[in-house]
C-alpha cells in the first residue's frame, strides 16, 4: 500500500516505529554494467558486449539477492537503486523479478523510493511504462546536455531532441523524475551554460544532478588531457559557472543538498543519502559495493568487477562477492567524514559520537578543525558540524586536512 494511502493513524504508527524504535533501515544497489558504448569521460563499471544471455543475468542477478539476504542483517528496504552501466538496457521483467524478490525477502517500507537510471538514447514509451508497472517510482536520466556539440565531445548515444524526448516522455510516466547535466566543458562559456540550464529549469524539475566536467584516471578524456588534445576548462573559470549555477538554483527553490545535487525540499534522492549518511546498504551485481551489517558487524562487501567472472561465480558459489571486510573503528569514523561533508547540512556531532566518543573529542578539539573554523572553511554548533560554501569548493582537501590530524 502507498504511504499517502494509510490512515493518518498509521501514518503516526509507521513513523515513530521508524524514528523513534530505531527500525534499522537498509538500501539496496543493483548493478547492470552494460552500455551500448563507453562515454570517454567515464570510470565506472561498465562494458560493452555485443550479446547478453538475459537469462543468465536473471538468473545470477537473483541467486545473488538471495545470497545477500541470508547473509546480511535484514531491515526494511528504505530504496532500491538500478545502477550501471545502462539499467534502461534491462528487460522490464527482470527489473520486476527482482524487485518482487526483493520485497519477499527484506520487505519495503511504505514510501519506498525505487529508482532506475536511464540513457535517453534507449527512451522507448512502451519500455519505460513497463519500468514503472514493475515498480520503478524514480528515474534518473542522464541527459548531460542539450548542446548537440557537447553530447557528440561527451560520446553520448542520444541527441538533444532525443533528450527533451525522453524528458518529456519520463515526467509522465514516473512520479519522480531527475536528471543530470555536465558543464565546464572545454570552451564552454557562461552564456551557453545558463542557457543550457534554463532549458533544464523548464521542465520544473525536482531534483538535478550538477556535475562539473572531471577527468579520472584510465579515461580517455584523461589520456588526451595528458597527451595536449585536450584542455580543461581553467580552474577559475570553473569556479565562476558553479557559482553563478549555486546562485540560479536557490532562486529557483532548488538548493544545494550536495555538493552536486539540487532538490526541492522533500524531493532529495533517499537511496544516496543513505550513503551520505553512512547508512547500511548492500549491493549485488558485479563492481557493486556495501556498507552493511553481518551479525551486527559493519562490514564492507566489494563484488567482483568483470561481468563473466562474476557470473561464473555466482554459478559456483551462490554470489559473485570478491571480498567481505570487517570495518575498523577509525576507519568508520572516517568513511562517515568523507560522506557527511558532502552534505550542505553537514553531520550530527551524536552520529560521531554513537561511532566514537574518543575520536569525536579529538576531531572536536584538533589543531586542524580550528584552522579550518577560523579560516571560514568549517562551522560547528553544539548539534551539527559543516562545511561552509568556501569548504564545499575544495571539500575533498578540507576533508583530507581533517583527517590527518587524527591519524
Amino acid at each position: 500500500m502507498a504511504f499517502q494511502k494509510l490512515s493518518n493513524f498509521n501514518k503516526l504508527l509507521w513513523l515513530l516505529l521508524k524514528f523513534e524504535f530505531m527500525i534499522p533501515s537498509h538500501a539496496l544497489y543493483v548493478h547492470w554494467p552494460f552500455c551500448i558504448s563507453k562515454c570517454p569521460y567515464c570510470d565506472f563499471n561498465s562494458h560493452v558486449r555485443s550479446a547478453i544471455d538475459e537469462t543468465l543475468w536473471e538468473r545470477c542477478l537473483l541467486q545473488e539477492l538471495v545470497y545477500t539476504a541470508q547473509t546480511v542483517n535484514k531491515g526494511p528496504l528504505t530504496s532500491v537503486f538500478f545502477g550501471g552501466g545502462t539499467p534502461s538496457l534491462m528487460p522490464p521483467s527482470l527489473v520486476h523479478a527482482l524487485l518482487d524478490k526483493a520485497k519477499s525477502l527484506f520487505g519495503f517500507v511504505p514510501d519506498i523510493e525505487i529508482t532506475l537510471e536511464a540513457n535517453p538514447g534507449t527512451y522507448d514509451e512502451s519500455r519505460f511504462k513497463d519500468f514503472a508497472q514493475a515498480g520503478i517510482n524514480r528515474l534518473s536520466l542522464g541527459v548531460q546536455s542539450f548542446n548537440d556539440k557537447s553530447l557528440k565531445f561527451l560520446g553520448r548515444i542520444h541527441n538533444s531532441i532525443e533528450a527533451h524526448k525522453a524528458l518529456t516522455g519520463a515526467k509522465k510516466l514516473f512520479p519522480r523524475v531527475s536528471f543530470d547535466l555536465i558543464y565546464a566543458l572545454p570552451n564552454q562559456s557562461l552564456s551557453s551554460w545558463k542557457a543550457e540550464l534554463a532549458q533544464a529549469l523548464d521542465y520544473d524539475p525536482s531534483h538535478l544532478s550538477l556535475y562539473q566536467l572531471t577527468f579520472e584516471e584510465g579515461t580517455p578524456f584523461t589520456h588526451r588531457r595528458d597527451t595536449g588534445q585536450l584542455h580543461p576548462m581553467a580552474d577559475e573559470e570553473a569556479l565562476s559557472l558553479y557559482l553563478e549555477t549555486q546562485t540560479i538554483m536557490d532562486a529557483q527553490g532548488l538548493p544545494r543538498y550536495e555538493i552536486s545535487n539540487h532538490a526541492k525540499p522533500g524531493f532529495e534522492s533517499a537511496h544516496n543519502l543513505t550513503y551520505w549518511n553512512y547508512g547500511v546498504y548492500s549491493g549485488i551485481g558485479p563492481g557493486a559495493h556495501g556498507r552493511c551489517l553481518i551479525q551486527d558487524q559493519k562490514m564492507a562487501t566489494r563484488c567482483l568487477k568483470n561481468p563473466e567472472k562474476w557470473t561464473l561465480q555466482v554459478l559456483d558459489r551462490g554470489h559473485g562477492w570478491e571480498d567481505s571486510q570487517p570495518i575498523e573503528s577509525l576507519t568508520r569514523f572516517e568513511e562517515a567524514i568523507m560522506m557527511g561533508l558532502r552534505l550542505s547540512k553537514g553531520i550530527p556531532w551524536s552520529q560521531m559520537a554513537a561511532l566514537s566518543e574518543t575520536l569525536t573529542t579529538a576531531l572536536r578539539n584538533s589543531t586542524h578543525f580550528t584552522t579550518l573554523m577560523t579560516e571560514g572553511f568549517l562551522n560547528s554548533e553544539e548539534d551539527y558540524f559543516w562545511l561552509t560554501p568556501k569548504g564545499l569548493l575544495t571539500q575533498s582537501a578540507c576533508v583530507s586536512y581533517l583527517l590527518n590530524d587524527l591519524t
